[in-house]
């Protein structure tokens, strides 16, 4: 297989995984919607998808400035996230 199967299996891939994650977050937020304060699990969802979306963009960043901000930024979506865990 060539250069362009192989991108080709690598972002299939990589789809099948980020699909995997979004189903187990949409999981864990169900089950902390149905824990309690709904205002929390909206806050735990909306960071569960922008680091999602943040992971994705790290995946395909070249620049190293972006990459260190992205790096960063899903640092603290980790933190927000574990403090709304709690």
């Amino acid at each position: 297989m060539g250069d362009a199967g192989e991108g080709l299996v690598d972002a299939e891939s990589r789809l099948a995984e980020r699909m995997e994650e979004r189903e187990e977050e949409k999981k864990r937020a169900r089950q902390a919607a149905k824990a309690g304060d709904p205002e929390r699990a909206r806050q735990l969802e909306s960071c569960r998808l922008a680091r999602t979306e943040m992971r994705r963009q790290l995946d395909v960043a070249t620049h190293q400035a972006r990459q260190q901000q992205l790096t960063q930024a899903i640092a603290e979506l980790d933190r927000r996230i574990s403090q709304l865990s709690r």
